[in-house]
């Protein structure tokens, strides 16, 4: 293929050709781009970052929900195996949340560093048969009515591009991608001045993760692997900028008066200070090029919620760019556009909940304690309240809107079924709808792909269900 014409009338050299270009290769847009090269479509994905994962990553905590959509990859078990399930999830005192009450293969939150995902993401997407183009910056965005060209600059200075079908931006908060599309995104600091460590502990904690916010000051302890434990702290009196130094004594210093103890902390590997926005962009569609993860949508740090939000907008979009890509739907456009109305809901909730625990957990004032403490007994009280927030926090609540006049069930997280032929999530593995039904059974009502996976209970259920590549119920009926 020839060379392309920038903006600027500068050659941008040889292009090369890709259904989809995924920009960022962080969780969001590798799970993306595994799923679509699993699909036999064409990827590149093109990464700022050099080859090579780094470990000094700020995700920590992999819910329920993103489990399941991992264990649907083939992924879950060896991600446990490497990281510290944590059943119990303390959000402030006297708050704590029961995970071992989910209906979930997965009843816990995982604790592992994000590069552990990362790890395992890139070489599911690598052996599928992803293009990785690291070193590359995206400088410019052209769309036409067919096709997306991406000019690209690399570290030594040199020019290409990248002529594909579609694009995703998932390269993070300060998206390339978003602004070339010109997109705003809404919003500001819900905290500054935050400190983040990794650090050796000579006291381990009786109860982890261990949080509590007390006068100006909120700490925050993690296992991290390894010996290693992740920490953050944050004083309301002293908020300076990003670009101050943070050191140990004053995170011991925190941490003292939070916690009641710094437990012995030393040695840390590295430690920064950063301040957290809640933001998101106001469309997560602009023709061929779509937005994910923190590209999209960004918050507080509270209850972990950020990286399992971007993942599971990956799973989202993947299976319908590639029905789109193969000719399977019947009507693409909508198809697409549902990508949108689903999970922008979810993201404004994922903002929503996840600063009002901050928000809670950062409570000084009389009238703010009182109100937290009224709020955490009410929850620890209640069951269906507390269930809420753990449905919230776990994603396993997470459901997308029915047609009117559709089934309850329609658009509602399909559990780990019990099936004749095996679990529904090993099933899922194939990338493909699963419709399921009694022994001798195939509902008319469903219009299941001819491609879906038939599957059948182990049980004498007599309804039928068509379950999407990720994992939700497109509909249900009886037989």
């Amino acid at each position: 293929m020839g060379g392309t014409v920038g903006r600027d009338g500068a050659s941008t050299g040889t292009a090369t050709d890709a259904d989809v270009l995924v920009v960022g290769a962080g969780p969001t847009g590798l799970l993306l781009a595994g799923d679509l090269a699993a699909a036999g479509l064409r990827v590149t994905v093109v990464e700022r970052r050099p080859s090579g994962t780094s470990n000094l990553t700020r995700a920590f905590a992999v819910h329920a929900r993103t489990l399941e959509l991992l264990d649907a990859r083939d992924l879950a078990d060896e991600l446990v195996s490497r990281g510290t399930p944590v059943a119990r999830l303390r959000l402030f005192r006297p708050l704590t949340l029961d995970l071992s009450r989910l209906r979930s293969r997965f009843p816990f939150v995982l604790i592992t560093p994000q590069y552990e995902v990362e790890r395992l993401l890139e070489r599911r997407a690598r052996a599928a048969g992803a293009v990785f183009r690291h070193g590359t910056r995206l400088t410019d965005l052209i769309q036409s009515s067919d096709e997306v060209i991406a000019e690209l600059r690399d570290g030594e200075g040199t020019r290409s591009a990248v002529r594909a079908r579609y694009a995703v931006g998932a390269d993070g908060v300060r998206s390339s991608v978003r602004t070339l599309l010109g997109l705003p995104f809404p919003g500001g600091s819900v905290i500054r001045s935050m400190i983040l460590a990794d650090v050796r502990l000579t006291e381990e904690p009786a109860q982890l993760p261990l949080a509590n916010g007390v006068g100006d000051v909120f700490a925050f302890i993690a296992p991290f692997g390894g010996g290693w434990y992740r920490v953050m702290g944050w004083d309301r009196s002293h908020q300076v900028p990003d670009s101050e130094p943070a050191d140990l004594d004053e995170l011991r210093d925190i941490t003292q008066r939070a916690l009641g103890s710094d437990h012995g902390m030393h040695d840390a590997r590295w430690i920064s200070r950063f301040h957290s926005d809640e933001r998101q962009v106001p469309a997560y569609r602009q023709g061929r090029v779509f937005l994910a993860g923190d590209a999209a949508h960004v918050h507080s740090p509270a209850g972990g919620l950020g990286m399992n939000t971007g993942l599971q907008d990956a799973a989202n979009l993947s299976w319908k760019l590639a029905s789109v890509l193969r000719g399977r739907a019947a009507d693409p456009e909508a198809l697409l556009d549902s990508y949108h109305s689903e999970r922008y809901p979810v993201g404004r909730m994922v903002l929503r909940s996840s600063g009002g625990i901050v928000r809670l957990a950062m409570a000084h004032t009389p009238a703010e304690l009182a109100l937290r403490s009224l709020i955490a007994h009410a929850l620890q009280a209640a069951a269906p309240a507390s269930a809420r927030v753990l449905g919230m926090v776990s994603g396993i609540a997470v459901a997308y809107a029915r047609p009117f006049g559709s089934h309850p069930l329609t658009g509602r997280r399909a559990p780990d079924l019990r099936l004749a032929e095996g679990r529904l999530y090993e099933l899922l593995r194939k990338g493909e709808f699963v419709l399921v039904s009694p022994e001798g059974v195939t509902p008319a009502a469903a219009a299941a792909p001819a491609e879906a996976v038939r599957a059948h209970w182990a049980s004498d259920r007599r309804d039928a269900l068509l379950i999407r590549p990720d994992g939700y119920i497109a509909w249900a009926g009886d037989c």
